[in-house]
């Protein structure tokens, strides 16, 4: 099947870009492991964060924000020791206070798609350098993010988050997906 550009022939990477990637998404758990699974990307290549995605589930408590809120310094140095993670200290710790943003949230699914007006937005790209890495709805979500406390969510992670959660659709018109997800259209 013809895929996007970015997506490898690596079959996680290819299961990723079929199933989920641009998905609309609005189950608020897995909202929040998105949002801690693109902090963690940050600086790496998704791909990185793809194959540690299931030590993470195991390591966080399957995304649960409300356990994940409560981690401790301690659990924060074993996890510091687990080769099956992405091992970074400040990010760890993001995930932690994220965790705790999020339990502060009345409604975060509603609130995150707000900033697209409550719709997926396809944008109908013909090629991978048409898909900008910034939108203003990113920005703007990345400032009310921070405004409420979360870190590691700059405007780049954020629109990464917004692919990711089909907030705004990306599969360029060559792939296939395109056809499906951008049939709202």
């Amino acid at each position: 099947m013809p895929r996007c550009a970015w997506c490898t022939d690596d079959p996680l990477y290819q299961h990723y870009h079929d199933n989920e990637w641009g998905v609309p998404q609005r189950d608020p758990q897995r909202l929040f492991e998105l949002l801690l699974l693109e902090a963690f990307q940050a600086g790496l290549s998704w791909i990185t964060v793809l194959k540690k995605r299931e030590r993470y589930r195991q390591v966080l408590f399957g995304f649960d924000p409300a356990q994940v809120a409560l981690m401790t310094d301690a659990q924060i140095e074993v996890l510091m020791q687990d080769p099956g993670i992405i091992r970074n200290r400040r990010k760890l710790e993001a995930a932690r206070t994220n965790a705790r943003r999020w339990l502060e949230l009345e409604d975060p699914s509603g609130w995150l798609w707000s900033f697209v007006g409550g719709s997926p937005r396809i944008n109908g790209f013909e090629h991978r350098e048409q898909v900008p890495a910034v939108s203003e709805e990113a920005v703007a979500m990345s400032k009310a993010l921070k405004k409420a406390g979360f870190s590691f969510v700059g405007p780049t992670i954020c629109y990464a988050y917004m692919q990711a959660a089909g907030m705004v659709m990306d599969h360029t018109r060559d792939c296939d997906r395109y056809a499906i997800l951008g049939s709202g259209r």
